[in-house]
């Protein structure tokens, strides 16, 4: 049987050694190294997403991989990639590091210098491992989950540009759709989806914070319930306590939830603290809500750049979205994605604040009137997105799933394009390209 490999080594010089040593195993089959946590996460979800078969049985994690440690990111394969043998390659191999990495998730280690004997052995211990744990679970049907539900991240260009109102009207979209949904604050000193939802709440994000390891029981008691069927993770009453919930924790908090919801929704407000940082670059997608002012545009940009910089999340790979939309402003969608570098969403949403004014007062976004055009527009741009469950055939015109949708049935699904001639006044998502 052929062994797949999958080397993540940053090092030039330990990569070409690793992958050396790799094409001498027999009938191992090393795949091209990548050089960071980010690359190898997304090589694997791109191989899930085609098929499970296509999996590598075997990942080698180098100790120095970055900027994910090698630890957090054994843990976080082993968490969305149950089936695959996870090998650290490290120079420690004291008691305490193997100890480490076994709780981690991982099936073996090697120590530097890579030795052949040491890494055949581990390799097809893993390899063996790994090819069982399939055997078994291919006869469990739903037992194997891939990937994991999908996270969306939303954060703001700045304060006050609608990134929470977008957030929880794109849970909610994915809600009514029939999608399990977890609805994440990670605005953690200043997140108010609690007062968006009317909600009342005691446990908070930060009780999950010190936990090593998030049991689904340990996960649904910090979670509030919400009448719409959202499962709310909030942010602490105490902004300060925000600063308890380190990048670690919040990675193992997502972790969690991906693998328990079929989407998580995160807001992670305008201010990029450690947690939310996590969030954002372990997100299938991030959306940078904008609108269309300098000021904003401004802030989009400079987000956009740290994100860079720091190696969250790649200009291209961010979704930008264009809140309080006007047609004759003079700062367009087109615009702005030449300004940031990044994609544009096809939808935009238009300036028409009446429409949300006594729903945000009153605490209740989620009773927010179905015509309204805003609700309208988040609930296209949820469709964009990919995470809301359409009826079966694709039949939005009536029939047994009708009900679910009950006038709101022109809100779900891709955004309208505009016609020649369509009347201004009525364009909710048109004009954004």
């Amino acid at each position: 049987m052929t062994t797949r490999i999958l080397p993540a080594v940053g090092d030039p010089d330990a990569a070409r050694s690793v992958t050396t040593l790799l094409s001498q195993l027999p009938d191992a089959e090393p795949a091209v190294p990548v050089g960071d946590s980010t690359q190898l996460i997304d090589t694997l979800a791109r191989l899930a997403g085609e098929s499970i078969d296509e999996l590598p049985e075997v990942v080698l994690v180098h100790e120095r991989i970055g900027p994910v440690p090698a630890l957090e990111l054994i843990r976080e394969v082993s968490l969305r990639f149950p089936a695959i043998g996870v090998v650290l390659i490290t120079a420690d191999a004291s008691p305490g590091l193997f100890s480490a990495a076994m709780e981690s998730g991982a099936r073996g280690l090697v120590t530097l210098p890579v030795s052949y004997e040491e890494l055949a052995n581990r390799v097809q211990s893993a390899a063996q491992w790994s090819v069982g744990v399939r055997r078994h679970l291919g006869s469990g049907g739903d037992v194997f989950t891939g990937p994991g539900g999908t996270v969306i991240t939303v954060s703001g260009a700045k304060g006050g540009v609608g990134a929470t109102v977008t957030a929880v009207q794109l849970a909610l979209a994915s809600q009514a759709s029939g999608q399990t949904v977890a609805l994440v604050d990670m605005d953690l000193q200043s997140g108010d989806i609690a007062s968006y939802l009317d909600v009342q709440f005691r446990r908070s994000i930060v009780d999950l914070a010190a936990i090593a390891d998030i049991s689904p029981r340990v996960l649904s008691d910090a979670v509030f319930s919400h009448s719409t069927g959202l499962a709310l993770l909030l942010a602490p009453g105490e902004g300060e306590r925000g600063e308890e919930v380190s990048d670690r924790s919040a990675r193992q908090i997502v972790s969690a939830l991906r693998s328990r919801y079929e989407v998580v929704v995160i807001d992670c407000g305008s201010q990029l603290q450690g947690a939310a940082a996590a969030a954002i670059e372990m997100a299938d997608t991030a959306v940078l809500v904008t609108t269309p002012d300098v000021i904003a545009v401004r802030g989009a940009k400079r987000t956009v750049r740290m994100w860079e910089r720091l190696q969250i999340r790649k200009a291209e790979e961010t979704l930008t979205l264009v809140n309080r939309f006007i047609r004759n402003t003079e700062i367009q969608p087109p615009l702005i994605e030449k300004i940031t570098g990044t994609r544009m969403a096809n939808t935009a949403v238009p300036a028409n604040f009446k429409e949300l004014q006594g729903a945000v007062d009153a605490g209740r976004m989620h009773e927010l009137d179905a015509k309204s055009t805003v609700k309208q527009a988040l609930w296209g741009l949820a469709g964009e997105l990919g995470i809301v469950k359409l009826p079966a055939g694709g039949d939005r015109s009536g029939g047994k799933n009708a009900g679910k949708f009950k006038n709101d049935r022109g809100s779900i699904g891709r955004p309208r394009r505009r016609r020649d001639g369509d009347s201004g006044g009525r364009g909710t998502t048109e004009g954004t390209r």
